[in-house]
Formats: structure tokens, sequence, C-alpha cells
């Protein structure tokens, strides 16, 4: 009856609990968040074993800052910010020697750096349609791991995940604008991956730089 009433329960109600020292309402938050968890680790960091020791971080974290939680967002969000910050801390030290590289994830980026699409054609299914093949599943997942870090973060956080573009800003120590433009740049980027693969090529219109 007990176990009833905690699959019942939401999220929130299950962190209640847990701050109220109820150790089965903690177990259930986090049976109910590490696949959630554990995929956003796994898409940042491209590694079973570092997604597996980001995932065991971020619920270490939530037991030791479980009291700290203001529910100015939902718990599900609050706890996919604590993974994307450890996911992060993996991939610096994983990337010591491209520090360069890594301080320019917090650059701002301005619209004059989106680039103008390269090869533009209708697609010959309705998205709906395209979305759900595993072909594109996997041409999108390609893609993503060829887009710089800085792009892919937003759009995974954004586009995948659903956090606010307030919460992807604060997660990625980000201003608001800054997430805008570069998920702008990285859905445009995608899209134009996939229309060149899914996309009719007897309607395609390649821009002519020339007279731009």
């Amino acid at each position: 009856m007990e176990n009833q009433l905690l699959d019942e329960r939401t999220e929130t109600d299950l962190l209640h609990e847990a701050k109220e020292g109820n150790f089965a309402a903690f177990q259930q938050l986090v049976t109910k968040l590490q696949p959630r968890v554990y995929g956003l680790t796994f898409r940042i960091l491209h590694q079973a074993q570092d997604a597996e020791d980001a995932t065991q971080q971020t619920f270490m974290a939530l037991i030791e800052h479980i009291a700290d939680f203001r529910e100015e967002s939902s718990v599900a969000t609050w706890v996919l910010r604590i993974a994307t910050n450890n996911a992060l801390k993996i991939l610096r030290k994983k990337r010591t020697v491209k520090m360069v590289s890594m301080s320019e994830m917090a650059s701002e980026d301005s619209y004059s750096d989106v680039p103008h699409p390269e090869f533009i054609a209708p697609w010959s299914q309705t998205a709906e349609e395209i979305a759900q093949q595993s072909e594109v599943q996997e041409e999108l997942q390609k893609a993503l791991l060829e887009l710089d870090d800085k792009y892919r973060l937003v759009f995974i956080l954004r586009d995948v995940e659903g956090l606010s573009v307030r919460d992807t800003a604060h997660a990625l120590e980000l201003t608001e604008s800054n997430v805008k433009v570069r998920l702008l740049r990285a859905r445009l980027i995608l899209r134009e991956r996939l229309t060149k693969k899914f996309g009719d090529a007897l309607q395609a219109m390649i821009p002519d730089h020339k007279h731009s």
C-alpha cells in the first residue's frame, strides 16, 4: 500500500517527503529522474562510464543540497541543472588541453554570426513522419556530435530536455540572449544536414552568394 502511494506522488511530493527524512521517497524520486539524468549526461559526454559518474555525482549532490531547493522551478529542472554542471566538470577535465575552446563557451554570439543555409529544399515527407524514422534519429545523433559544444549543449537542454531559455542560461552560465542565438544556430545547422539527407533534391534551391 505504501509503495502504491509513493508511485502516485509527484516529484515535488517525493522531494518534500525526502526533506523530512523519508528515504523511500528519496529512492522513488531517484528512480523517476535517473533515466533523464543519465540520458542528458550521456548526450553531453558520449561515454557510458562518464555518464554514470555524472549521474551518481548528481544524486549525491541532491542528498547534500536537498534542503536548498526553493521550488522556483520544477524538481526535474533543478536536478537537470545539477546534472549539467556535473557533466560539464567532467567534460572540462577531459579537455584540459583545449581550455581555450572551453573558455569560449561563455563568449557572446550575435545574430550576425548565424549562417545562411547552403541547401534549401522541401522535405519529401512531413516533419512528423520523418522524425519517427530511426534513420533520422541516427542522423540527428551524428549531426549533434559534429556540432561545437557551445551549440550542442544549448540544443540538448532546450530542444531535447525541454528546459526554458532561463533555466538553460542558468545551467550553462550564459545570458538568455546568447542561448537564443546559439539555439537558432544549432537548429539551422541540424535542419540543413537533415534537409540534405531527407529533402527533395529535385526541388532544391542553392543560394547564389555572388548576388547576396
